[in-house]
Protein backbone atom coordinates (compact mmCIF):
# COMPACT_ATOMS: atom_id res chain seq x y z
CA UNK A 1 0.00 0.00 0.00
CA UNK A 2 2.73 2.56 0.72
CA UNK A 3 4.48 1.98 -2.53
CA UNK A 4 1.10 3.11 -4.23
CA UNK A 5 1.43 6.17 -2.48
CA UNK A 6 4.81 6.65 -3.48
CA UNK A 7 4.07 6.27 -6.98
CA UNK A 8 1.06 8.52 -6.79
CA UNK A 9 3.43 11.27 -5.28
CA UNK A 10 6.05 10.88 -7.64
CA UNK A 11 3.06 11.35 -10.43
CA UNK A 12 2.18 14.63 -8.87
CA UNK A 13 5.24 16.07 -8.04
CA UNK A 14 7.79 15.04 -10.83
CA UNK A 15 8.36 17.83 -13.46
CA UNK A 16 6.50 17.02 -17.02
CA UNK A 17 8.75 16.91 -19.75
CA UNK A 18 6.01 16.76 -22.44
CA UNK A 19 4.24 20.04 -21.15
CA UNK A 20 0.86 18.21 -20.83
CA UNK A 21 -0.96 21.73 -20.36
CA UNK A 22 -0.09 22.43 -24.02
CA UNK A 23 -2.61 19.40 -25.65
CA UNK A 24 -6.09 17.85 -24.06
CA UNK A 25 -4.94 14.95 -25.22
CA UNK A 26 -2.04 14.91 -22.34
CA UNK A 27 -4.07 16.98 -19.80
CA UNK A 28 -7.28 13.91 -20.19
CA UNK A 29 -4.01 11.31 -19.00
CA UNK A 30 -4.12 13.26 -15.85
CA UNK A 31 -7.66 11.59 -14.67
CA UNK A 32 -5.76 8.54 -15.09
CA UNK A 33 -3.33 9.25 -12.90
CA UNK A 34 -5.33 11.18 -10.56
CA UNK A 35 -7.76 8.05 -9.95
CA UNK A 36 -4.28 6.05 -9.33
CA UNK A 37 -3.69 9.02 -6.52
CA UNK A 38 -7.04 8.26 -5.13
CA UNK A 39 -6.94 4.53 -5.14
CA UNK A 40 -3.90 4.69 -3.33
CA UNK A 41 -5.30 7.23 -0.77
CA UNK A 42 -8.16 4.56 -0.18
CA UNK A 43 -5.79 1.94 0.54
CA UNK A 44 -3.61 4.37 2.56
CA UNK A 45 -6.60 5.08 4.77
CA UNK A 46 -8.22 1.64 5.12
CA UNK A 47 -4.38 0.44 6.50
CA UNK A 48 -4.66 3.42 9.10
CA UNK A 49 -8.15 2.10 10.18
CA UNK A 50 -7.20 -1.32 10.40
CA UNK A 51 -4.36 0.16 12.55
CA UNK A 52 -6.73 2.03 14.88
CA UNK A 53 -9.20 -0.78 14.85
CA UNK A 54 -6.80 -2.85 16.63
CA UNK A 55 -5.44 -0.15 18.81
CA UNK A 56 -9.13 -0.07 20.00
CA UNK A 57 -9.33 -3.96 20.06
CA UNK A 58 -6.11 -3.55 22.41
CA UNK A 59 -6.95 -0.29 24.22
CA UNK A 60 -10.85 -2.08 24.98
CA UNK A 61 -9.38 -5.22 26.33
CA UNK A 62 -6.01 -3.59 28.47
CA UNK A 63 -8.96 -0.90 30.29
CA UNK A 64 -11.26 -4.54 30.55
CA UNK A 65 -8.77 -6.14 32.72
CA UNK A 66 -7.62 -2.77 34.36
CA UNK A 67 -10.62 -1.84 35.43
CA UNK A 68 -11.32 -5.56 37.15
CA UNK A 69 -7.79 -5.31 38.72
CA UNK A 70 -8.27 -2.33 40.23
CA UNK A 71 -10.87 -3.32 42.14
CA UNK A 72 -8.66 -5.94 44.05
CA UNK A 73 -5.34 -5.64 43.01
CA UNK A 74 -4.30 -8.07 45.44
CA UNK A 75 -6.23 -10.53 44.66
CA UNK A 76 -5.68 -9.87 40.35
CA UNK A 77 -2.00 -10.39 41.08
CA UNK A 78 -2.34 -13.00 43.24
CA UNK A 79 -2.95 -15.32 40.19
CA UNK A 80 0.36 -16.18 38.34
CA UNK A 81 -1.45 -16.34 35.21
CA UNK A 82 -2.42 -12.36 35.40
CA UNK A 83 0.92 -11.24 36.70
CA UNK A 84 2.83 -12.51 33.65
CA UNK A 85 -0.18 -11.17 31.32
CA UNK A 86 0.86 -7.56 33.14
CA UNK A 87 4.52 -8.36 32.65
CA UNK A 88 4.09 -9.15 28.83
CA UNK A 89 1.91 -6.15 28.17
CA UNK A 90 4.06 -3.69 29.40
CA UNK A 91 7.19 -5.04 28.01
CA UNK A 92 5.99 -7.26 24.21
CA UNK A 93 2.58 -5.84 23.90
CA UNK A 94 3.87 -1.96 24.37
CA UNK A 95 6.84 -2.67 22.33
CA UNK A 96 4.34 -3.68 19.22
CA UNK A 97 2.01 -0.86 20.35
CA UNK A 98 4.97 1.77 20.47
CA UNK A 99 5.63 0.83 16.51
CA UNK A 100 2.15 1.66 15.41
CA UNK A 101 2.40 4.86 17.62
CA UNK A 102 4.94 5.99 16.15
CA UNK A 103 3.83 6.34 12.62
CA UNK A 104 2.77 9.86 13.36
CA UNK A 105 4.02 12.80 15.41
CA UNK A 106 1.00 13.07 17.19
CA UNK A 107 1.89 9.38 18.66
CA UNK A 108 5.52 10.26 18.94
CA UNK A 109 4.78 13.33 21.15
CA UNK A 110 2.48 10.97 23.18
CA UNK A 111 5.28 8.68 23.77
CA UNK A 112 7.63 11.59 24.78
CA UNK A 113 5.26 12.74 27.56
CA UNK A 114 5.25 9.02 28.75
CA UNK A 115 9.39 9.06 28.61
CA UNK A 116 9.01 12.16 30.36
CA UNK A 117 7.35 10.36 33.44
CA UNK A 118 10.05 7.95 33.92
CA UNK A 119 10.71 8.99 37.16
CA UNK A 120 7.11 8.25 38.24
CA UNK A 121 6.12 4.92 36.45
CA UNK A 122 7.78 1.82 36.99
CA UNK A 123 8.21 -0.38 33.30
CA UNK A 124 9.70 -4.10 33.30
CA UNK A 125 12.65 -5.14 31.52
CA UNK A 126 13.09 -8.50 29.53
CA UNK A 127 14.49 -9.62 32.74
CA UNK A 128 11.11 -9.26 34.63
CA UNK A 129 9.52 -11.21 31.31
CA UNK A 130 12.30 -13.56 31.53
CA UNK A 131 11.67 -14.24 35.31
CA UNK A 132 7.40 -14.36 34.94
CA UNK A 133 7.94 -16.75 32.41
CA UNK A 134 10.38 -19.04 34.22
CA UNK A 135 8.16 -18.54 37.31
CA UNK A 136 5.29 -19.88 35.08
CA UNK A 137 7.80 -22.79 34.08
CA UNK A 138 8.87 -23.69 37.70
CA UNK A 139 4.90 -24.00 39.09
CA UNK A 140 4.24 -25.81 36.20
CA UNK A 141 6.55 -28.31 36.65
CA UNK A 142 6.27 -27.99 40.76
CA UNK A 143 2.46 -28.61 40.91
CA UNK A 144 2.35 -31.00 37.93
CA UNK A 145 0.14 -28.17 35.97
CA UNK A 146 -1.22 -29.23 32.61
CA UNK A 147 -0.37 -26.48 29.94
CA UNK A 148 -3.90 -26.91 28.20
CA UNK A 149 -5.29 -25.92 31.63
CA UNK A 150 -2.86 -23.27 32.65
CA UNK A 151 -3.49 -21.35 29.13
CA UNK A 152 -7.47 -21.66 30.09
CA UNK A 153 -6.47 -19.77 32.99
CA UNK A 154 -7.01 -22.52 35.64
CA UNK A 155 -4.91 -22.93 38.20
CA UNK A 156 -6.00 -26.30 40.40
CA UNK A 157 -9.29 -25.18 41.12
CA UNK A 158 -8.46 -21.97 42.51
CA UNK A 159 -8.55 -18.47 41.13
CA UNK A 160 -9.38 -18.21 37.57
CA UNK A 161 -7.26 -15.84 35.32
CA UNK A 162 -8.82 -12.96 33.89
CA UNK A 163 -8.42 -14.30 30.39
CA UNK A 164 -7.27 -17.33 28.82
CA UNK A 165 -3.91 -17.34 26.55
CA UNK A 166 -3.57 -16.27 23.66
CA UNK A 167 -1.49 -18.00 21.08
CA UNK A 168 0.77 -15.06 21.23
CA UNK A 169 1.23 -15.34 24.79
CA UNK A 170 1.86 -19.02 24.88
CA UNK A 171 4.26 -18.11 21.96
CA UNK A 172 6.30 -15.51 24.14
CA UNK A 173 6.06 -18.06 26.92
CA UNK A 174 8.23 -20.47 24.52
CA UNK A 175 10.20 -18.01 23.09
CA UNK A 176 11.46 -17.32 26.98
CA UNK A 177 12.07 -20.90 27.46
CA UNK A 178 14.02 -21.27 24.55
CA UNK A 179 16.04 -17.81 24.66
CA UNK A 180 16.87 -19.91 28.24
CA UNK A 181 18.07 -22.98 26.60
CA UNK A 182 14.96 -25.05 28.01
CA UNK A 183 13.99 -26.92 24.89
CA UNK A 184 11.35 -28.86 27.19
CA UNK A 185 9.40 -25.92 28.43
CA UNK A 186 9.56 -24.46 24.57
CA UNK A 187 7.75 -27.85 22.93
CA UNK A 188 5.22 -27.76 25.55
CA UNK A 189 4.50 -23.86 24.75
CA UNK A 190 4.84 -23.73 21.50
CA UNK A 191 2.91 -27.04 20.48
CA UNK A 192 0.09 -25.05 22.65
CA UNK A 193 0.36 -22.00 21.08
CA UNK A 194 0.35 -23.85 17.71
CA UNK A 195 -3.13 -25.32 18.78
CA UNK A 196 -4.82 -22.06 20.38
CA UNK A 197 -3.51 -19.92 16.47
CA UNK A 198 -4.99 -22.36 14.26
CA UNK A 199 -8.61 -21.88 16.38
CA UNK A 200 -7.81 -17.93 16.34
CA UNK A 201 -9.95 -15.89 13.79
CA UNK A 202 -8.13 -12.33 14.86
CA UNK A 203 -4.67 -14.44 14.89
CA UNK A 204 -2.16 -13.60 17.59
CA UNK A 205 1.13 -14.75 15.91
CA UNK A 206 2.49 -16.30 12.90
CA UNK A 207 2.18 -19.93 11.90
CA UNK A 208 5.35 -19.87 10.08
CA UNK A 209 6.67 -18.31 13.60
CA UNK A 210 5.38 -21.22 16.64
CA UNK A 211 6.87 -23.62 13.82
CA UNK A 212 10.61 -22.44 13.70
CA UNK A 213 10.75 -22.73 17.20
CA UNK A 214 9.04 -25.61 17.62
CA UNK A 215 10.70 -27.83 14.98
CA UNK A 216 14.21 -26.80 16.21
CA UNK A 217 13.44 -27.77 20.08
CA UNK A 218 11.92 -31.07 19.15
CA UNK A 219 15.50 -31.78 17.28
CA UNK A 220 17.11 -30.99 20.50
CA UNK A 221 14.50 -33.21 22.56
CA UNK A 222 15.47 -36.16 20.90
CA UNK A 223 12.68 -36.22 18.63
CA UNK A 224 14.21 -35.73 14.87
CA UNK A 225 11.44 -37.73 12.67
CA UNK A 226 9.11 -34.86 13.81
CA UNK A 227 11.21 -31.92 13.87
CA UNK A 228 11.51 -32.86 9.90
CA UNK A 229 7.79 -33.10 9.70
CA UNK A 230 7.48 -29.37 11.52
CA UNK A 231 10.28 -28.21 9.01
CA UNK A 232 9.02 -29.48 6.16
CA UNK A 233 5.51 -27.35 7.14
CA UNK A 234 7.71 -24.22 7.68
CA UNK A 235 9.06 -24.61 4.46
CA UNK A 236 5.40 -24.65 2.83
CA UNK A 237 4.91 -21.62 4.19
CA UNK A 238 8.21 -20.00 3.76
CA UNK A 239 9.79 -21.52 0.73
CA UNK A 240 12.76 -19.06 0.98
CA UNK A 241 13.69 -19.50 4.98
CA UNK A 242 17.28 -20.24 4.92
CA UNK A 243 17.40 -21.46 8.52
CA UNK A 244 14.89 -23.61 7.75
CA UNK A 245 16.43 -25.02 4.58
CA UNK A 246 19.69 -25.63 6.62
CA UNK A 247 17.99 -27.89 9.05
CA UNK A 248 16.09 -29.88 6.97
CA UNK A 249 19.59 -31.27 5.49
CA UNK A 250 20.77 -32.06 8.83
CA UNK A 251 17.76 -33.35 10.49
CA UNK A 252 17.75 -35.83 7.26
CA UNK A 253 21.58 -36.41 7.79
CA UNK A 254 20.58 -37.53 11.36
CA UNK A 255 17.85 -39.42 10.69
CA UNK A 256 19.73 -41.43 8.55
CA UNK A 257 22.63 -41.94 11.27
CA UNK A 258 20.04 -42.50 13.18
CA UNK A 259 18.42 -45.40 11.66
CA UNK A 260 21.50 -47.26 11.13
CA UNK A 261 22.73 -47.12 14.48
CA UNK A 262 19.27 -48.33 15.56
CA UNK A 263 20.09 -51.57 13.14
CA UNK A 264 23.07 -52.48 14.42
CA UNK A 265 22.09 -51.62 18.13
CA UNK A 266 19.57 -52.77 20.93
CA UNK A 267 16.28 -50.77 20.25
CA UNK A 268 16.11 -49.75 24.02
CA UNK A 269 16.79 -46.05 22.63
CA UNK A 270 18.22 -43.68 25.73
CA UNK A 271 17.30 -41.06 23.65
CA UNK A 272 13.50 -42.24 24.05
CA UNK A 273 13.58 -42.45 27.65
CA UNK A 274 14.68 -39.00 27.52
CA UNK A 275 12.05 -37.41 25.59
CA UNK A 276 9.31 -39.16 27.53
CA UNK A 277 11.06 -37.84 30.83
CA UNK A 278 11.40 -34.40 29.50
CA UNK A 279 14.96 -34.68 29.95
CA UNK A 280 17.60 -34.34 26.48
CA UNK A 281 19.78 -37.52 26.17
CA UNK A 282 22.92 -35.64 28.07
CA UNK A 283 20.80 -34.43 30.96
CA UNK A 284 19.68 -38.04 31.25
CA UNK A 285 22.99 -39.63 31.38
CA UNK A 286 24.18 -37.08 33.85
CA UNK A 287 21.47 -37.70 36.40
CA UNK A 288 22.57 -36.81 40.15
CA UNK A 289 20.84 -39.38 41.84
CA UNK A 290 20.78 -37.95 45.50
CA UNK A 291 19.88 -34.81 43.94
CA UNK A 292 16.70 -35.60 42.43
CA UNK A 293 15.87 -38.04 44.64
CA UNK A 294 15.70 -34.58 46.93
CA UNK A 295 14.27 -32.85 43.95
CA UNK A 296 11.28 -35.20 43.77
CA UNK A 297 11.05 -35.27 47.49
CA UNK A 298 10.70 -31.67 47.74
CA UNK A 299 8.08 -31.18 44.90
CA UNK A 300 5.86 -34.11 45.91
CA UNK A 301 5.72 -32.55 49.50
CA UNK A 302 5.19 -28.81 47.73
CA UNK A 303 1.83 -30.47 46.54
CA UNK A 304 0.75 -31.43 50.06
CA UNK A 305 1.76 -35.31 49.14
CA UNK A 306 3.23 -37.70 51.31
CA UNK A 307 3.37 -36.80 54.54
CA UNK A 308 4.81 -38.24 57.87
CA UNK A 309 4.26 -42.61 58.43
CA UNK A 310 1.47 -42.75 61.31
CA UNK A 311 4.23 -44.05 63.74
CA UNK A 312 5.60 -40.67 64.00
CA UNK A 313 2.52 -38.55 63.57
CA UNK A 314 1.12 -40.79 66.70
CA UNK A 315 3.55 -39.22 68.82
CA UNK A 316 2.76 -35.61 67.96
CA UNK A 317 0.02 -33.09 70.40
CA UNK A 318 -0.52 -29.40 70.96
CA UNK A 319 -0.19 -28.25 74.69
CA UNK A 320 0.22 -24.90 76.17
CA UNK A 321 3.97 -23.77 76.69
CA UNK A 322 3.86 -21.37 79.77
CA UNK A 323 8.11 -20.97 79.79
CA UNK A 324 10.78 -21.00 80.10
CA UNK A 325 10.17 -17.38 80.47
CA UNK A 326 8.35 -16.18 83.57
CA UNK A 327 6.00 -14.23 81.30
CA UNK A 328 4.50 -17.39 80.33
CA UNK A 329 3.10 -17.88 83.07
CA UNK A 330 0.95 -15.06 82.59
CA UNK A 331 -0.15 -15.90 79.13
CA UNK A 332 0.66 -19.69 77.61
CA UNK A 333 1.59 -19.83 74.14
CA UNK A 334 -0.77 -22.11 71.73
CA UNK A 335 1.81 -24.63 71.09
CA UNK A 336 2.35 -27.58 68.06
CA UNK A 337 4.99 -30.31 68.11
CA UNK A 338 5.48 -30.76 64.40
CA UNK A 339 8.37 -33.09 64.59
CA UNK A 340 10.64 -35.29 66.93
CA UNK A 341 13.94 -35.49 66.24
CA UNK A 342 14.50 -32.85 64.60
CA UNK A 343 12.49 -30.88 67.17
CA UNK A 344 10.14 -28.60 65.70
CA UNK A 345 7.69 -26.30 66.92
CA UNK A 346 5.09 -24.04 65.95
CA UNK A 347 3.59 -21.11 67.74
CA UNK A 348 0.45 -20.07 67.30
CA UNK A 349 -0.76 -16.54 67.18
CA UNK A 350 2.11 -15.15 68.44
CA UNK A 351 1.99 -12.38 65.96
CA UNK A 352 -1.01 -10.01 65.77
CA UNK A 353 -2.14 -8.49 62.41
CA UNK A 354 -1.35 -4.66 63.59
CA UNK A 355 2.24 -5.81 64.23
CA UNK A 356 2.37 -7.50 60.79
CA UNK A 357 1.16 -4.44 59.61
CA UNK A 358 4.02 -2.48 61.03
CA UNK A 359 6.89 -4.59 60.16
CA UNK A 360 5.36 -4.67 56.68
CA UNK A 361 5.46 -1.25 56.48
CA UNK A 362 8.74 -0.58 58.11
CA UNK A 363 10.51 -3.34 56.01
CA UNK A 364 9.29 -1.86 52.06
CA UNK A 365 10.81 0.97 51.37
CA UNK A 366 14.84 -0.87 52.27
CA UNK A 367 13.49 -4.11 49.96
CA UNK A 368 16.31 -5.54 47.79
CA UNK A 369 16.12 -8.60 45.66
CA UNK A 370 17.16 -11.42 48.61
CA UNK A 371 20.42 -13.29 48.57
CA UNK A 372 22.58 -15.92 48.79
CA UNK A 373 26.13 -16.50 49.70
CA UNK A 374 28.48 -18.21 47.30
CA UNK A 375 30.06 -21.45 49.16
CA UNK A 376 33.05 -20.99 47.57
CA UNK A 377 34.43 -17.36 47.78
CA UNK A 378 31.61 -15.98 50.63
CA UNK A 379 29.84 -13.40 48.50
CA UNK A 380 26.89 -12.47 48.45
CA UNK A 381 24.75 -13.25 44.94
CA UNK A 382 21.40 -13.30 43.37
CA UNK A 383 20.37 -17.06 42.31
CA UNK A 384 17.57 -18.24 40.42
CA UNK A 385 17.15 -20.76 42.91
CA UNK A 386 15.96 -18.14 45.63
CA UNK A 387 13.18 -15.53 44.30
CA UNK A 388 11.66 -13.12 47.15
CA UNK A 389 12.84 -9.46 48.17
CA UNK A 390 14.28 -8.91 51.73
CA UNK A 391 15.16 -6.29 54.40
CA UNK A 392 16.24 -6.32 57.62
CA UNK A 393 14.87 -4.76 60.95
CA UNK A 394 16.92 -3.97 63.67
CA UNK A 395 15.16 -3.54 67.76
CA UNK A 396 15.70 0.33 67.61
CA UNK A 397 13.62 0.72 64.18
CA UNK A 398 10.34 0.34 66.20
CA UNK A 399 9.07 -0.59 69.41
CA UNK A 400 7.02 -2.92 67.43
CA UNK A 401 10.24 -4.78 66.00
CA UNK A 402 11.87 -4.69 69.97
CA UNK A 403 8.62 -6.26 71.47
CA UNK A 404 9.00 -8.97 68.73
CA UNK A 405 12.49 -9.41 69.54
CA UNK A 406 12.01 -10.16 73.27
CA UNK A 407 9.13 -12.43 72.41
CA UNK A 408 11.27 -14.81 70.50
CA UNK A 409 13.19 -14.83 73.46
CA UNK A 410 10.98 -15.41 75.98
CA UNK A 411 9.77 -18.54 73.90
CA UNK A 412 12.75 -20.27 72.87
CA UNK A 413 14.92 -19.52 76.72
CA UNK A 414 17.77 -17.93 74.09
CA UNK A 415 20.26 -14.74 74.04
CA UNK A 416 18.82 -12.76 71.58
CA UNK A 417 21.50 -10.58 72.07
CA UNK A 418 24.00 -12.18 69.47
CA UNK A 419 20.90 -12.95 66.95
CA UNK A 420 20.93 -11.27 63.27
CA UNK A 421 18.29 -8.61 62.80
CA UNK A 422 15.05 -9.48 62.19
CA UNK A 423 14.55 -10.35 58.33
CA UNK A 424 11.61 -9.66 56.38
CA UNK A 425 10.63 -11.29 52.79
CA UNK A 426 8.20 -10.95 50.47
CA UNK A 427 7.62 -13.44 47.38
CA UNK A 428 7.33 -12.80 44.46
CA UNK A 429 5.86 -14.09 41.12
CA UNK A 430 6.51 -18.02 41.89
CA UNK A 431 8.79 -17.21 44.39
CA UNK A 432 10.80 -19.89 46.12
CA UNK A 433 13.81 -20.63 48.01
CA UNK A 434 15.22 -24.15 47.02
CA UNK A 435 16.49 -26.67 49.77
CA UNK A 436 19.01 -25.19 51.58
CA UNK A 437 20.66 -25.23 55.32
CA UNK A 438 20.44 -22.10 57.48
CA UNK A 439 23.74 -23.01 59.03
CA UNK A 440 27.49 -22.65 57.77
CA UNK A 441 28.62 -25.81 56.71
CA UNK A 442 32.48 -25.96 57.31
CA UNK A 443 34.02 -27.53 53.92
CA UNK A 444 32.70 -24.05 53.16
CA UNK A 445 33.86 -20.26 53.01
CA UNK A 446 31.19 -19.65 55.23
CA UNK A 447 32.78 -21.73 57.70
CA UNK A 448 34.59 -18.55 58.79
CA UNK A 449 31.65 -17.36 61.38
CA UNK A 450 33.23 -14.92 63.11
CA UNK A 451 32.93 -14.25 67.26
CA UNK A 452 29.26 -15.09 67.45
CA UNK A 453 29.38 -18.79 66.00
CA UNK A 454 27.10 -20.18 63.88
CA UNK A 455 23.22 -19.85 63.17
CA UNK A 456 22.05 -22.28 65.91
CA UNK A 457 18.35 -21.69 65.62
CA UNK A 458 15.60 -20.76 63.17
CA UNK A 459 12.95 -18.99 64.54
CA UNK A 460 10.24 -17.87 61.51
CA UNK A 461 6.81 -16.00 61.39
CA UNK A 462 4.37 -16.64 58.88
CA UNK A 463 2.77 -13.06 57.91
CA UNK A 464 0.25 -13.90 55.71
CA UNK A 465 -2.34 -16.88 54.95
CA UNK A 466 -1.29 -18.01 51.14
CA UNK A 467 -3.61 -19.61 49.08
CA UNK A 468 -1.78 -22.56 47.47
CA UNK A 469 1.49 -23.54 47.93
CA UNK A 470 4.38 -21.77 49.72
CA UNK A 471 4.87 -24.60 52.80
CA UNK A 472 7.68 -24.52 54.40
CA UNK A 473 9.14 -28.13 53.53
CA UNK A 474 12.00 -30.67 55.07
CA UNK A 475 12.87 -33.48 52.25
CA UNK A 476 14.68 -35.16 54.67
CA UNK A 477 11.55 -36.08 56.88
CA UNK A 478 8.87 -35.80 54.83
CA UNK A 479 7.54 -32.96 56.58
CA UNK A 480 5.65 -29.64 55.21
CA UNK A 481 4.81 -26.77 57.74
CA UNK A 482 1.98 -24.41 55.63
CA UNK A 483 1.98 -20.76 56.48
CA UNK A 484 -0.96 -19.55 58.91
CA UNK A 485 -0.93 -15.76 59.49
CA UNK A 486 0.19 -15.21 63.20
CA UNK A 487 2.23 -18.34 63.55
CA UNK A 488 5.76 -19.09 63.68
CA UNK A 489 7.89 -22.50 63.44
CA UNK A 490 10.87 -22.80 65.29
CA UNK A 491 14.08 -25.52 65.50
CA UNK A 492 17.53 -25.88 65.98
CA UNK A 493 20.05 -26.09 63.04
CA UNK A 494 22.81 -27.55 65.46
CA UNK A 495 22.84 -30.24 67.64
CA UNK A 496 24.17 -28.84 71.26
CA UNK A 497 27.98 -29.90 70.26
CA UNK A 498 27.89 -27.40 67.38
CA UNK A 499 27.57 -30.06 64.61
CA UNK A 500 25.23 -29.29 62.02
CA UNK A 501 21.44 -31.19 61.76
CA UNK A 502 21.46 -32.04 58.25
CA UNK A 503 17.90 -33.54 58.34
CA UNK A 504 16.90 -29.52 58.83
CA UNK A 505 17.57 -28.92 54.82
CA UNK A 506 14.50 -27.06 54.42
CA UNK A 507 12.90 -25.48 51.38
CA UNK A 508 10.27 -22.78 50.67
CA UNK A 509 7.80 -24.23 48.15
CA UNK A 510 6.89 -21.71 45.02
CA UNK A 511 3.89 -19.65 45.43
CA UNK A 512 1.07 -21.25 43.65
CA UNK A 513 -1.77 -17.91 43.85
CA UNK A 514 -1.64 -15.84 46.57
CA UNK A 515 0.94 -14.07 48.34
CA UNK A 516 3.18 -14.99 50.99
CA UNK A 517 5.19 -12.66 53.41
CA UNK A 518 7.68 -14.00 56.15
CA UNK A 519 10.43 -12.80 58.62
CA UNK A 520 13.09 -14.97 60.72
CA UNK A 521 15.50 -14.40 63.23
CA UNK A 522 18.38 -16.25 62.98
CA UNK A 523 19.82 -17.02 66.67
CA UNK A 524 23.81 -17.34 67.15
CA UNK A 525 26.06 -19.77 69.57
CA UNK A 526 27.29 -17.23 71.57
CA UNK A 527 25.44 -16.15 74.73
CA UNK A 528 23.88 -19.35 74.64
CA UNK A 529 26.36 -22.20 76.69
CA UNK A 530 24.33 -22.10 79.91
CA UNK A 531 20.72 -21.70 78.20
CA UNK A 532 21.51 -24.84 75.41
CA UNK A 533 24.20 -26.72 77.09
CA UNK A 534 25.74 -29.92 75.45
CA UNK A 535 24.11 -33.04 77.32
CA UNK A 536 26.10 -36.17 77.97
CA UNK A 537 25.16 -37.90 74.14
CA UNK A 538 26.99 -36.16 71.27
CA UNK A 539 23.57 -35.52 69.71
CA UNK A 540 21.56 -34.67 72.92
CA UNK A 541 18.46 -32.71 71.86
Amino acid sequence: MWWLVAAAAVAVVAPCHGEVFTAMTDMSRLLATEGEMIRAIENFIVAQEEKLEKLKRDLFEMERIHDLAAHSPDDFLANPINAYLLVKRLTVDWADLQDVMTDNSMGKAMLNNLTSMADFLRWPDEEDLNGAATALMRLQDTYNLDTSQLARGQILGKKQAYRELTAADCFELGRQSYNSGDHYHTTLWMTEALSRQEAENNKTVEHADILEYLAFSTYMQGNIRQALKLTDELLLERPNHQRAQGNKVYYEEALSTQEAARRGEDRDSLGEEAVEKGYTVTENTLVNDAYHRERRSYERLCRGEGGLPPKVSSKLHCFYQNGPSDYLKIGPVKTELAHINPTIYIYHDVLNDDEIAVIKELATPMFKRATVQNYKTGELETASYRISKSSWLKSGDSEVVYRVNERIGAITGLNMDTAEELQVANYGLGGHYEPHFDYARAHTKLADLGPDGNRMSTFLFYMSDVEAGGATVFPQINLALWPKKGAAAFWHNLYPNGEGDELTRHAACPVLVGTKWVSNKWIHERGQEFRRPCGLDIKDL
